[in-house]
């Protein structure tokens, strides 16, 4: 069960600033309307990549191992993307924070409900098979219109961030511990649909090498292989794009996906990949691309691709 009690300790001086900011989010979020928090948030996406310059040189060094092929002009357009998407991704973090529902319910387009349904009218959980787009905050939230979704959840380590974080989710959303792989069966037993992912780099333990776009020795955990061995559950790949005329978004799910877990966790890691290359690719700037994927290499001794 998590923490969500207020603490005196909040309200320690060190913690000010971090309120002042979260007072100002909350006042933008509750004031402006849905275009106009997408504006602004595209234009301070691209001031904070000046800024993150180390983060920002990541995402160009991902995009370049991914994507070898491309036009240097097509990486830029993606990157562009990219850089809005995370100055966006604040605002939408507020929003599915403090937003009432009847703005989220104007903003959401569903597509492929019925293979939650049929899942449902077996019995079964659902793994939401999902990636690490710069729309997770809000389609979760989003998501929440249809069915109370379950989230594999990573505690932060600034403890104001953690009251705010776990406090905004827990009004839509039920929270496993990462670590929790007995509670994550269970909820999966239970009929539940967990959202999961395995597109970041989680070190070698319990990780195996194989391709992922571009590179042909990604770290790739087997998560989705082991849930599913221990669950009455479908794996239904999970996605949510932000349209780009600005009307709102689309979570589409898919088929279940068949064959998995097959017994072979590289050719299960293969597989999954694939599908989340695939949801990547419907909107490539709307993706996570400052996180370090590549950091475990294969061999310790092996340079690193950063």
């Amino acid at each position: 069960m998590q923490k969500t009690a207020f603490e005196l300790k909040f309200i320690h001086p060190r913690y000010w600033l971090l309120w002042f900011g979260i007072g100002l989010l909350w006042l933008l979020v509750t004031v402006l309307p849905y275009k106009a928090l997408l504006k602004l948030g595209a234009g301070i996406g691209k001031l904070l990549m000046k800024i993150i310059k180390k983060r920002a040189k990541t995402a160009v060094r991902n995009l370049e191992l991914c994507f070898p092929d491309y036009t240097q002009q097509q990486r830029d357009k993606i990157l562009q993307d990219h850089h809005e998407s995370l100055g966006i991704a604040l605002f939408e973090t507020g929003m599915a924070w403090w937003w009432p529902q009847w703005r989220l319910d104007k903003l959401v387009t569903f597509k492929g409900l019925e293979h939650i349904e049929h899942a449902k009218a077996q019995g079964k959980g659902v793994l939401l098979f999902a990636t690490h787009s710069f729309c997770l905050e809000i389609g979760g939230r989003l998501f929440s219109t249809h069915m109370r979704p379950t989230a594999v959840y990573r505690p932060h380590n600034n403890p104001v961030m953690e009251y705010l974080q776990v406090s905004g989710r827990i009004r839509s959303t039920d929270l496993i511990h990462k670590r929790d792989i007995r509670g994550m069966i269970k909820a999966l037993n239970n009929g539940q649909a967990m959202w999961y992912t395995s597109d970041q780099d989680f070190g070698r333990r319990k990780a195996v090498f194989v391709p992922f776009f571009g590179v042909k020795y990604a770290a790739t955990v087997v998560g989705a292989s082991i849930l599913t061995k221990g669950s009455n559950s479908d794996v239904i790949p999970y996605n949510v794009v932000r349209n780009e005329d600005g009307s709102g978004y689309v979570i589409e799910l898919g088929a279940p996906l068949k064959g998995f877990p097959s017994g072979d966790n590289e050719q299960d890691a293969i597989f999954s990949n694939k599908v989340i290359e695939s949801s990547i690719m419907k909107a490539p700037g709307q993706y996570m691309w400052l996180h370090r994927r590549f950091k475990t290499r294969p061999n310790e001794t092996d340079p690193s691709l950063y």
